[in-house]
């Protein structure tokens, strides 16, 4: 037999997790024609289908009940030689590296700073800023300890932590309007989006699909927050950000709800159990819950984005 593709595998796990090609495929930051493909490719190779896809969603077939539990030990211990390498490699590190997502607000990085030079252990905090799938691609491979993301896509075998909740308004020219928006009427305008990067636009697409509400998008896309900012003043169109994303309380902005209920988006930390910082990751989670000035979502609401 032809060796194994370890990208093949772990597309056929997170599959497996997930029970779906699409999420499986946005948890690995992939298109999900590539991650089919890879999974094909392996299916090939081991001689059989592991899934069967039908309207009623993805099954395992009776070779893939076999197999599967094997790929999953295969990978855990695969994991493992990492880990326990880079743990003999840096006997009692002193560090926590961090990734965190652009959407991140920088009160939450300052928390976290904090918190870990409050832990048992007191350690430095090497922070690094990147786009979804490069956060997730690091986790996987060991080079990042810890992620602060939105809560937008399933990262199997990882444990998670919702650390905070955040108010979503929307972005719009200054029509002197100042009252909450619902989000049908917003659902409505031209929605400008910003490169699929960071999370914002993941959490926007899946939040309306939620709700089986259209998607009506600007023809462009905008750089970042701030360039949002000037385009909805131009009446381009409007725009969904977390309240901390306005880079002042005068821009223009309506709260947005959902039946007079804020909509919120949820970030989270995102951690390996098997790391040897695994018990300073959870306190540090659980700190940055705990210091939460919103508290936790009271549950998700189609993506794993919260809506309150």
């Amino acid at each position: 037999m032809d060796r194994l593709n370890l990208e093949g595998l772990r597309y056929a796990q997170a599959v497996a997790e997930t029970k779906s090609f699409s999420a499986a495929a946005r948890a690995y930051g992939v298109t999900q024609p590539a991650l089919s493909n890879g999974i094909a490719k392996l299916e090939a190779r081991l001689g059989g289908r592991l899934f069967d896809r039908s309207p009623r969603g993805v099954t395992r077939t009776a070779f893939g009940a076999r197999i599967l539990p094997l790929i999953e030990r295969a990978l855990v211990a695969l994991d493992a030689v990492g880990v326990e390498a880079r743990r003999l490699n840096e006997p009692g590190g002193q560090k926590i590296r961090m990734g965190v997502s652009p959407l991140i607000g920088p009160h939450l990085v300052a928390r976290a700073f904090s918190m870990v030079q409050g832990l048992p252990v007191p350690r430095d905090l090497v922070l690094r800023e990147a786009n979804m799938q490069d956060l997730r691609r690091c986790l996987l491979d060991g080079e990042l300890d810890v992620v602060l993301i939105p809560a937008v896509a399933a990262m199997p075998r990882f444990e998670h932590r919702v650390i905070e909740v955040e108010p979503i308004v929307v972005l719009g020219p200054d029509t002197g309007q100042h009252a909450p928006l619902e989000l049908e009427e917003a659902a409505e305008e031209r929605l400008i989006l910003v490169p699929d990067t960071c999370g914002l636009t993941t959490f926007t697409t899946e939040l309306l699909r939620a709700h089986e509400l259209p998607l009506h998008s600007y023809p462009g896309e905008a750089a970042g927050y701030r360039v949002l900012e000037d385009w909805t003043r131009l009446g381009l169109g409007s725009a969904l950000v977390p309240r901390s994303k306005l880079t002042s309380p005068r821009v223009p902005h309506r709260l947005l709800v959902d039946g007079g209920r804020e909509v919120r988006i949820s970030f989270e930390a995102v951690w390996s159990a098997d790391s040897p910082l695994a018990a300073d990751l959870l306190r540090l989670a659980d700190s940055l819950a705990d210091g939460s000035a919103d508290g936790v979502a009271e549950g998700p609401a189609g993506s794993r984005a919260a809506v309150r």
